[in-house]
């Protein structure tokens, strides 16, 4: 059948509908006949309840129902018709005046947008490169000898030191009075671990077990505790207690005590490099891909679907209130959340979605087999049974999906680094593992 569609503004259209009634009545018949069969009412054997009293009861909730089925169904074909890609559900309109034995319906809607993309050898994208030197490895070992440290009381005159766990009491006060967590008894931290504001571990640093101390603490205007953040406080404190920290050696000892099979120093820390070369790989795919993205959304024109922006922003708001929820917070379900606040992400995200889709339409950049598998396999290689891991991410076709997505962003990633302008640049190890 010819369909006429009416262009509105922009992406929007609008396809007018029309529905002979008698086939509305017709399956409106059908599906009361059919629920005669079954349905129970008082006074009437099942199946014996006359048609009648079935419709009396039931015939206006059957007739919505066929209604928007029929509806829905002729907008399908209509649309299938046209060759449109609809994005959203379309708002359906009764029309009056339609001529006789005829319905008639207006259904406006949305439709995905043309997507241009630019000249990608104008792009210029900055990629980052990183390695994995000895510092690294030492750094990363030294994290796993003062996750096995043990602890010794000192003696009595000897004094807190950096690295030494100390008990205390301590009681802050402001303007003369006491606040909420300002107190505390038997109370542990590790000196120069960063647990306590510099001020309180200047204090304690150089105490003996048994001594007390008053000094002023300034808290950080943009300390957590809003109650006390940008005020001066004193405090007191009581030492109870000095254990200096004793770390493990690195020998072939602490190398078992680890799970390196071989047993030795150089294994472990072999396995150190693996393990860090790995995570270098992944945030370096991570930043890179996100410059590329950048890059790429900027050489895309398009117009959003404002259906498509909704429906990122009900998910981003969805996902915001079970974060509330997951943090305890009382009535996170029914939490006002504008949707402002998420309007600039969703925007981002259908746009990136638009483009990405269309980059790997034009170019066959889908994610083959043997990529998912290889990938599969990278991510169980940190895992004590890989084996297990590969099989738990193939037993779920939403878990591979997710990685199906992974794989796809790095084909994009790699399409777009091979016709952009890309400048490379080498960062240190810490550099890349202190960023977000």
């Amino acid at each position: 059948m010819a369909v006429t569609v009416e262009t509105l503004e922009k992406l929007e259209r609008k396809i007018t509908l029309t529905l002979p009634v008698t086939a509305i009545q017709a399956e409106v018949d059908t599906r009361l006949k059919r629920l005669a069969r079954t349905v129970k009412m008082d006074g009437f054997r099942p199946g014996k309840v006359p048609m009648a009293v079935v419709a009396q009861r039931y015939g206006y909730s059957v007739q919505y129902e066929v209604m928007n089925d029929k509806v829905g169904e002729a907008f399908a074909v209509a649309a299938n018709e046209a060759k449109l890609r609809v994005a959203g559900q379309p708002r359906i309109t009764e029309k009056e005046g339609a001529p006789e034995g005829e319905l008639t319906f207006d259904a406006v809607f949305e439709v995905f947008p043309e997507v241009k993309i630019g000249d990608l050898s104008t792009a210029e994208v900055e990629k980052l490169s990183a390695d994995v030197d000895d510092a690294a490895i030492d750094k990363t070992l030294e994290i796993l000898r003062k996750q096995r440290r043990t602890f010794a009381q000192r003696a009595q005159d000897q004094a807190a030191q950096d690295g030494d766990r100390v008990t205390v009491d301590f009681e802050g006060k402001i303007d003369g009075e006491p606040f909420a967590g300002g107190k505390a008894e038997d109370f542990q931290f590790l000196i120069a671990d960063g647990q306590m504001l510099k001020e309180f571990e200047d204090a304690v640093r150089g105490m003996k077990a048994g001594e007390s101390k008053t000094f002023p603490l300034a808290f950080p205007a943009d300390y957590h505790g809003k109650d006390v953040a940008g005020k001066q406080a004193d405090f007191l404190v009581t030492v109870k207690k000095i254990e200096a920290a004793n770390l493990p050696e690195v020998n072939d000892a602490l190398a078992k005590t680890l799970g390196i099979a071989d047993g030795t120093v150089e294994a472990l820390r072999a396995d150190i490099k693996a393990n860090l070369e790995r995570e270098v790989k992944f945030r370096l795919l991570a930043r890179n891909k996100q410059a590329v993205m950048d890059a790429l959304v900027s050489k895309a024109e398009l117009d959003l679907p404002n259906a498509s922006i909704q429906a990122e922003i009900g998910r981003l708001v969805e996902g915001a209130r079970a974060d509330l929820k997951q943090r305890g917070i009382k009535d996170a379900d029914k939490a006002p959340i504008p949707d402002d606040v998420f309007r600039p992400q969703a925007e981002r995200r259908v746009r990136l979605g638009l483009v990405v889709a269309e980059l790997v339409r034009a170019n066959e950049l889908q994610a083959k087999p043997e990529q998912l598998k290889a990938h599969i396999e990278e991510l169980a290689a940190s895992y004590e049974k890989p084996a297990e891991v590969v099989r738990w991410y193939f037993g779920d076709q939403n878990r591979l999906a997710e990685v199906e997505g992974v794989v796809i962003e790095n084909n994009v990633t790699e399409f777009v680094l091979s016709k952009a302008k890309v400048t490379e640049k080498s960062v240190s190890f810490d550099e890349l593992m202190g960023q977000a």
